[in-house]
């Protein structure tokens, strides 16, 4: 495997930390997708794709381009699944399966697919009883197949769907869906872990159907097993187990030789008795090996790893919440939130908006709505004790005004461990102050438009005038003659005198992380512009543009999102307008090209460097057109 680019899905899992742990011995080029953080002594080693992977792109993908695919991702409940469970299964096993084959499909390199599928395919008739069997039914590949439940459902569902993949790819990738009996392992949920851990804690042990027998193989051997597999020359499915079956009550004598006064509890139970094994005849034919570990040679890999778990007790996992401040209507950009949270699945539990009309719309669109007082009677420890009982440990400011508000106590916030995305105060204040952000970039020599309060300083055929601080666009007077533009000046409070230029107006959209890197960068065109705001606005890769404002934001020193305005003329000349130290009313539209502005700092709220969560640009351009549309919510008596 020397080399081999190789994607694997569910990676941190059981089976999946034993198969990155040989495939790294092996010299393998890995990237690793999974719900759960990445393992510390993988940092630097792998490519890490935290989240759920249903909204990994196909771009992300093709940009590795792997040669082998282990898809080992997947959910599953113990052997009663539960209503709720339903939903679960088809978002995480069904769904996910489709989308990623689905994705890949397209990447040049790919030569091999090996699913993690599972022996609950089979038809439980064959395996399941009433009363205790003399043996197990030893199940073959071309046994009968009827899903013991949902989950085995999903899994057949996706083996079929590699048939169907392999039929249209001409032999060019091949698919070996493993049914993989039962696994237990190191950091497992399985139920020799599980009694493992119950022992150690001098705990009864529950035990149910103690006459069951099952296939029990190590996860280590699991591993070993897809590896042989993917380097064979095999397509279609394969059993993956030990071949020998063993009883609930041979596991349970094994224990007892670890610890003597182990106590145990038979419980009464109307499931039917399980007896399964897998024939592995196959599979030795495949592979030339079989799995060598019994429960009796890794039950003490077992034990250590359970004691050491209970000498380092894992935390509880700390409820985070992110808030987002005067939302007012802007339910897209709560839902790029709402959808970066569903990204980092079980990192982040709630939504928090905050505005000060008791009836804003956005209130809608988020887990709890906090209608507070505005800035000027709004105290810091207010928001830090709203913080502290709402676990809030993000802040998302929207409005200019919030900027400067939040920022100048940034301090505060970070002694809470709350990171809020915004800039430090000078930078807030160059940017928010028209006159100043034209003064300072002139002087670095950027091609920034000449900005004066005094109209006789300023060299134009026609003019703009607009309010110095705040939103440039409100009250702007544009392409104005003299005497119109000291007549507008009038209408406002704090007038600023430019020369107008006329061209295509761009918008660039980018965020720049904690430790000042560009992580990525979208320029769009604004092709329709109401009331300042791109109502149609089309993105485009323009190199030129977007490092002009890569540029701007280091010398800036911006931090977060960021959206830059530029002009450029009929000679594709670069006149910078202004910049929005904040997220755009746009800006979802370079979200869907993948600017992954709200992942990323939710990422770096949970403390991680953004350095292996790279910016993957689609490669296809999109139009965004924004528009007022109807939003039909469930409704009752009892709802807010």
């Amino acid at each position: 495997m020397q080399g081999k680019r190789i994607f694997i899905s569910g990676g941190a899992g059981v089976i999946g930390t034993a198969l990155v742990e040989l495939l790294l011995g092996q010299g393998a080029d890995l990237f690793i997708g999974d719900l759960k953080p990445c393992p510390k002594n993988w940092l630097g080693k792998v490519k890490y794709r935290l989240g759920d992977l249903n909204t990994i792109s196909q771009q992300e993908l093709l940009v590795f381009n792997p040669q082998l695919f282990f898809h080992l991702a997947a959910t599953f409940e113990r052997s009663e699944e539960s209503y709720p469970f339903l939903e679960a299964n088809f978002h995480h096993n069904v769904k996910l399966s489709h989308h990623l084959m689905n994705c890949l499909k397209a990447a040049p390199a790919l030569e091999k697919v090996v699913f993690a599928s599972s022996y609950l395919i089979y038809d439980p008739a064959l395996y399941l009883f009433d009363e205790e069997p003399s043996s197990p039914t030893v199940l073959s590949e071309q046994s009968t197949v009827y899903p013991r439940n949902i989950c085995g459902a999903a899994k057949f569902f996706h083996e079929l769907e590699l048939r169907f993949f392999g039929g249209f790819e001409k032999g060019r990738i091949s698919f070996v869906s493993a049914r993989i009996f039962r696994v237990y392992g190191k950091h497992s949920r399985d139920v020799i872990s599980r009694w493992v851990g119950a022992a150690l804690r001098h705990e009864t042990l529950k035990v149910y159907r103690p006459e069951g027998m099952f296939d029990y193989i190590f996860a280590d051997d699991v591993a070993e097993g897809l590896i042989r597999l993917a380097q064979s020359s095999y397509n279609g499915v394969v059993n993956l187990g030990r071949g020998e079956a063993r009883s609930i009550r041979q596991i349970l004598t094994t224990l007892k030789l670890h610890f003597p006064s182990l106590k145990m509890s038979e419980e009464p139970s109307e499931l039917p008795i399980e007896a399964s094994q897998a024939d592995m005849k196959l599979f030795h034919q495949i592979t030339n090996w079989m799995p060598p570990h019994r429960v009796e040679d890794t039950i003490s890999q077992i034990i250590e790893t359970e004691r050491e778990a209970l000498r380092v007790p894992k935390e509880a996992p700390r409820r985070s919440a992110v808030l987002v401040t005067s939302i007012s209507k802007k339910v897209p950009l709560l839902q790029a939130v709402q959808r970066a949270i569903d990204t980092l699945c079980g990192q982040w539990s709630s939504l928090v908006g905050c505005d000060t009309s008791p009836e804003c719309i956005g209130k809608y669109a988020v887990d709890q709505f906090w209608n507070c007082p505005p800035l000027d009677k709004l105290q810091l420890d207010d928001i830090l004790h709203f913080c502290r009982d709402n676990q809030i440990r993000g802040i998302i400011p929207t409005r200019n005004a919030d900027l400067s508000f939040y920022s100048q106590y940034l301090k505060a916030f970070q002694k809470e461990g709350i990171l809020v995305m915004v800039s430090h105060p000078d930078t807030v204040q160059t940017c928010l102050d028209k006159m100043q952000f034209a003064d300072v970039l002139l002087k670095e020599r950027f091609p920034v438009i000449p900005a004066a309060l005094n109209i006789d300083e300023i060299q134009g055929e026609s003019y703009v005038v607009k309010e110095r601080f705040g939103a440039g666009s409100l009250e702007i007077g544009l392409n104005l003659s003299r005497d119109e533009a000291i007549h507008h000046a009038k209408k406002l409070k704090d007038p600023i005198f430019q020369p107008y230029i006329a061209g295509a107006e761009w918008s660039i959209d980018l965020y720049v992380s904690r430790q000042g890197k560009v992580m990525g960068c979208v320029a769009r065109q604004r092709n329709t512009v109401v009331k300042g705001e791109s109502q149609i606005t089309t993105t485009a890769h323009y190199s030129s543009l977007e490092m002009l404002c890569s540029s701007l934001a280091h010398h800036l020193n911006i931090h977060g999102h960021a959206v830059f305005q530029v002009i450029e003329d009929a000679s594709a000349q670069f006149h910078i307008v202004e910049c929005n130290p904040r997220f755009g009313g746009a800006s979802t539209a370079s979200i869907a090209v993948g600017l992954d502005t709200f992942t990323w700092f939710l990422l770096e709220c949970d403390g991680h460097s953004l350095q292996d969560y790279p910016f993957y640009r689609s490669q296809n351009e999109i139009r965004q057109v924004r528009y007022p549309a109807d939003w039909i919510l469930p409704w009752s008596s009892s709802s807010i």
